[in-house]
């Protein structure tokens, strides 16, 4: 079955590499709206000029969200495509940026369903403007019901199972699964799939994602309570590398596995500091989910089928492979 999901995964890369891309990113990460591309040039593409508003949940800082807008960026240069990006981790706040992208008649929407009961109202909205809409990153299991019309991500119960089967095999016995949004239905999808993967025992630990010493002290506070954890797993590339210095804090010998990926992180798999993570390639996600909207404006098409997601992970990323992605990663595309 992960066998499946990896090859479907693979089909969406062999994919979105086939097409050109050629782009940047521009300005930072925040809670009010900004058009990215502006500083790039009009692309490839020769029809008409169109308007993509990208809603996501990103909380102020992470990284990760940087290689989505890097590779959202690059479809819009390719499509000639004008790219709005705002973002908001409040879910009502996020449903409102979804409602101004509406009012301002987009040609198109792509967001993540992070909580996806805030976002049925508005993509209804948006659906009865005429405006397409597309998911990624978070709402696998919700996609279809919220009625949209594409989804690119990763199925995260199956990755956490696949995670907890890779725990059994380096012999863990006791895991720590962090989630820094408690709520957040792609984070407590990882969880809930290490529980069924992982024949060890599993706790889960809700930190505050968005204030890091907090994380450290809270994470440092359970492995001193409890030397049996062997095995720290976070959601996150920062909440990883600040588990490892919660390790030191705490005296603890747990090792440190995680989901998601950036250059920092690349370089604490190479020298062992992280045993391995799960990359789900969020520039990927970005780059289908704007080159979607234009090829469905374009030509009509839309992958899938209208009721399988287009899957872009999970990858594991191990010191035996990690070489191969780490030119990408310093890139910004993996």
């Amino acid at each position: 079955m992960h066998r499946n999901h990896r090859a479907a995964a693979l089909t969406a890369t062999v994919l979105a590499c086939a097409l050109f891309a050629a782009g940047c990113s521009s300005g930072s990460g925040g809670k009010k709206s900004e058009e990215d591309g502006a500083a790039v040039s009009a692309g490839k593409a020769t029809t008409p000029r169109m308007t993509v508003a990208i809603v996501t949940h990103a909380s102020p800082g992470d990284t990760f969200w940087d290689l989505v807008r890097k590779g959202a960026a690059a479809a819009a240069a390719k499509d000639n495509v004008k790219l709005v990006y705002s973002s908001d981790p409040s879910a009502g706040a996020q449903a409102t940026l979804v409602q101004n992208a509406i009012d301002q008649k987009v040609d198109g929407i792509a967001l993540t369903a992070a909580k996806p009961d805030a976002m049925k109202d508005v993509v209804a909205k948006a659906k009865a403007a005429g405006i397409p809409v597309v998911g990624f990153n978070s709402g696998v299991s919700d996609w279809k019901e919220l009625g949209m019309l594409e989804y690119f991500g990763q199925d995260e119960n199956i990755a956490g199972q696949a995670f907890g089967e890779r725990l059994d095999q380096l012999g863990a016995k006791h895991a720590l699964c962090v989630i820094q949004e408690q709520g957040q239905v792609a984070l407590e999808a990882r969880c809930a799939g290490l529980k069924k993967g992982f024949s060890g025992k599993t706790d889960t630990l809700y930190v505050n994602g968005t204030d890091m010493p907090s994380v450290k002290s809270t994470i440092t506070a359970k492995l001193s309570a409890d030397p049996s954890i062997d095995q720290v797993v976070t959601l996150g590339a920062p909440i990883a590398l600040t588990a490892v210095q919660s390790l030191s804090d705490a005296g603890s010998k747990a090792k440190v596995a995680t989901f998601d990926l950036n250059k920092d992180l690349v370089k604490a798999i190479q020298d062992g500091t992280i045993e391995f993570a799960v990359d789900q390639q969020p520039y990927l996600q970005g780059y289908l989910a704007v080159d979607s909207l234009w090829l469905y404006r374009t030509n009509g098409n839309f992958s899938g089928g209208g009721t399988a997601p287009v899957l872009t992970g999970p990858a594991f990323i191990t010191k035996d492979n990690v070489d191969e992605v780490a030119e990408f990663a310093a890139k910004g595309t993996r």
